[in-house]
């Protein structure tokens, strides 16, 4: 799929998408416990419709209903294939290969695209420990488990990515772990594990969380809930970021549906934007933002490097050099993050520079016309996309629907604020 995006004003309000990390969470929540879940307002990106498929695989019923909503039925993690895939998410096989390896079932878990390529050595050194066979690809996919998992205290390595300790809390809870700990090397992302502890507490797991470095479970982890969980799924911090940073550059917008509070790492964006000058107004139910001369500015996003590619838009229209710190964390993403942003915005005529741990964008506010591919990496195609709504000319995306992987709806969004997004092919 070819998209051209043309210079645009954009202005009106738009509600943010589900957030897929919470829903791939949610999911795999509803898995793990003993009962009915509903889950209300679901996601629909590739990653969230993976997921679904998952727990189905691993014994979960899943119900689309008239309202919206999806009903999921378990009685916890009983496998009815002996393989599941889990898509390009790279959530879904962090997370799902230790509550899969619950079950005393061999289960083969694969991937496809760039999933294929990402290192899951972690689990051929980890899951050993806790009783669990192993068998990968060199420490790629496709990985061969066979369980069952049994709690034990462990250390492990939180400096590639957090998603490994998502998975192994999730497993842990559902075990019923007693008087057992879970150590912690050098943790990355530590608002992605909020998210994991405040999911697990609404669906029945309470665990104690001592500075990040030891995650304690005792027979107090598990509450009594009823029957019946509802969760609502909360709007997506990742997705909006981009339309909070178009609303920056090309036009006065509201985005609404996003929790102020909430344990998104992606939330962050606000501190970038503040930091930038733009119009900011920030409600408990709405947010508004709107472009002023802007200005670089210097952020950390090693707890959250999902926001590279939004911020490098937004710092591409920025007076000076903008220094953003954690670069080390894009190497393993649907693609090499820094080397595709450095190459595809060199592309728009934005320099940027890497080194060491940092990102260096020199922004000029004058963006030219170019053709540019994601790189089939979904925040690719939309951080060039909002660039493109104050370049000189129509900017062309090739391989433009890897958008699905997580916003399947934000051309249309663009398109609702008044944005000129064409399809080519």
């Amino acid at each position: 799929m070819i998209v051209s995006v043309a210079p645009s004003r954009i202005s009106g309000s738009i509600l943010a998408a589900a957030g897929k990390s919470s829903m791939q969470r949610a999911c795999a929540a509803a898995l793990v416990r003993k009962g009915k879940t509903v889950i209300q307002n679901p996601g629909k990106s590739n990653d969230d419709l993976a997921a679904l498929d998952v727990i189905q695989k691993l014994g979960a019923v899943v119900k689309q209903e008239a309202d919206g909503s999806i009903t999921i039925v378990s009685a916890g993690v009983a496998p009815a294939s002996d393989e599941v895939n889990c898509g390009e998410s790279g959530l879904g096989i962090r997370m799902f290969t230790p509550i899969a390896a619950l079950a005393t079932k061999q289960i083969t878990l694969n991937g496809s695209g760039s999933l294929l390529t990402r290192p899951l050595d972690f689990f051929d050194n980890i899951l050993p420990q806790l009783g669990v066979q192993t068998q990968s690809n060199n420490g790629k996919l496709p990985l061969v488990i066979k369980g069952p998992l049994q709690p034990a205290d462990i250390t492990v390595d939180g400096s590639l990515s957090s998603q490994f300790l998502t998975g192994l809390l999730m497993a842990y809870g559902a075990a019923g772990a007693d008087h057992v700990t879970i150590k912690v090397n050098d943790l990355k992302s530590k608002p992605y594990i909020d998210l994991t502890l405040r999911v697990m507490e609404d669906f029945g797991w309470q665990v104690e969380n001592r500075n990040y470095e030891e995650f304690v479970f005792t027979s107090a982890s598990q509450k009594t809930v009823l029957e019946t969980i509802t969760y609502a799924v909360e709007g997506d911090w990742s997705g909006a970021a981009f339309l909070l940073v178009a609303g920056a550059i090309a036009g006065d917008i509201t985005v609404k549906g996003l929790q102020v509070d909430s344990t998104q790492a992606d939330k962050a964006i606000l501190q970038a934007l503040a930091a930038a000058g733009c119009r900011l107004s920030v409600r408990q139910d709405e947010i508004e933002v709107g472009p002023l001369p802007l200005k670089a500015f210097h952020f950390d996003a090693t707890d959250c490097p999902d926001l590279f590619p939004p911020l490098v838009a937004l710092a591409a229209y920025c007076e000076g050099t903008t220094v953003i710190e954690g670069a080390d964390r894009l190497t393993h993403k649907e693609s090499n993050r820094a080397i595709t942003l450095q190459e595809e915005f060199g592309k728009l005529g934005i320099e940027i520079r890497l080194q060491d741990n940092l990102m260096l964008v020199t922004g000029t506010g004058k963006l030219k016309q170019a053709e540019v591919h994601s790189h089939h990496d979904h925040r690719i195609a939309m951080a060039c996309a909002v660039a493109a709504l104050k370049a000189d000319g129509p900017v062309v995306i090739a391989e433009a629907d890897a958008i699905n992987k997580s916003y399947p709806g934000f051309y249309e969004h663009l398109q609702l604020l008044g944005a000129t997004v064409t399809t080519i092919q």
